[in-house]
């Protein structure tokens, strides 16, 4: 049976062969650290490494590639973020469709004096962001805020988000893991002071490598969560107050950023304008054979009705049958891969008015074709009519 992939929203896959191609030759004919070692194999890799951190810096227009950090995922950069940054009575406002890589962050924060307010979403998961301003407190410092849902593709207005901070004198860090190497990002332009990223989604490399990007200045005013040896300044016990090396501490994953170098590569060959385009083409085709099935009362898709506004990701609920018995069997009777569930983030569920069942989750990628969108849409009919 030939096998579908529609879980991109989780991980991207197949990667371009660039990907494994580079970290393998690194295993097996490079292998050594940088920062540590005194000849030319490790001058080459730390070479690498700085083209990668420019290619970041390229993409996301940020100040100056020092500023990129490395880290495993968006999950551990939000939580440098967030608790290298919030102090004991600060109070920051999120969205109501974040991801647990925010919440549970501030959820522990507020055993130490963290608080948090939620601006609601409307039931598509577009942003009431006339709402925020309501909500904000003399204590208020930072509005952290994701990009684009990962359970229903629906972009949040960032730049206005951004506009927003600035006229308010507040701290801006955004979560790019759905809509990196998919949708344009201007940090500059949208106002943004941190961004975290992750490398194993849009940006097509592996998984354990990700990152964020700070504004200048910023640096000062987080505290590392992790700290140990750099490379540098090995004469003394103290943290380096110099960037990149503040918050990268320990051997790093080299292995991933090189292949994550030539994932980001391989995107501006390929254009990320190209690569949106694909996937709302793909996903106006699955919305548009969903609705007979919606106006029969068989299956309801969440969000936003149309292409506008959102990524390649469709979520939806089978009426009358359990959601993760068709996911079931859309994988094991048609080889179709999708994600069944609450994704890692109640709020946006209870947003959207899907929780606690949650959805079956269909997320398009560059290498899907129009054709696998059609045996998806046959086999939901299959399924749900018992044809």
């Amino acid at each position: 049976m030939e096998k579908i992939y529609f879980d991109n929203s989780s991980t991207t896959f197949p990667k371009p062969k660039e990907v494994p191609e580079a970290m393998y030759r690194y295993m097996t004919t490079i292998g050594s650290n940088i920062n540590r070692g005194g000849y030319q194999a490790a001058y080459d890799v730390e070479e690498a490494v700085y083209e990668t951190r420019q290619l970041l810096c390229r993409l996301f227009h940020g100040e100056d590639c020092k500023q990129v950090v490395f880290t495993k995922n968006v999950t551990e950069s939000l939580n440098v973020i967030l608790k290298g940054f919030l102090k004991p009575g600060d109070h920051v406002l999120v969205s109501s469709m974040e991801h647990n890589a925010v919440m549970r962050p501030l959820q522990q924060l507020t055993e130490q004096g963290v608080s948090f307010s939620r601006i609601p979403c409307r039931s598509d998961g577009t942003l009431c962001l006339d709402q925020a301003e309501g909500l904000l407190r003399e204590n208020t410092r930072a509005v952290v805020m994701t990009h684009a849902s990962n359970v229903c593709g629906t972009i949040l207005p960032i730049e206005e988000v951004g506009v927003f901070c600035r006229t308010h004198g507040l701290r801006f860090f955004v979560d790019c893991a759905q809509s990196a190497g998919v949708c344009p990002i201007d940090m500059a332009k949208m106002g943004i002071d941190a961004l975290a990223f992750t490398g194993h989604k849009g940006l097509l490399g592996p998984q354990g490598i990700g990152g964020f990007i700070l504004k200048k200045g910023l640096e000062t005013e987080l505290d590392p969560l992790l700290s140990g040896g750099t490379g540098s300044l090995s004469h003394t016990e103290f943290v380096p107050d110099f960037m990149p090396d503040r918050f990268e501490p320990g051997t790093m994953n080299l292995p991933g950023i090189l292949g994550l170098r030539e994932g980001l590569l391989w995107l501006e060959r390929t254009g990320i304008d190209n690569i949106l385009r694909h996937e709302l083409e793909l996903t106006k085709q699955f919305l548009s054979g969903l609705q007979p099935m919606e106006e029969d009362g068989q299956i309801r898709s969440v969000g936003l009705p149309d292409t506008i506004g959102r990524t390649g990701v469709v979520s939806v609920q089978t009426v009358g049958r359990e959601l993760a018995q068709v996911a079931y069997e859309l994988d094991s009777r048609y080889g179709i891969m999708t994600r069944v569930g609450l994704h890692c983030a109640p709020s946006a569920h209870r947003t959207l008015g899907t929780f606690p069942t949650g959805t079956i989750r269909f997320s398009f990628g560059w290498w899907n074709t129009p054709l696998e969108v059609e045996r998806a849409l046959q086999a939901l009919k299959e399924l749900l009519y018992g044809i």
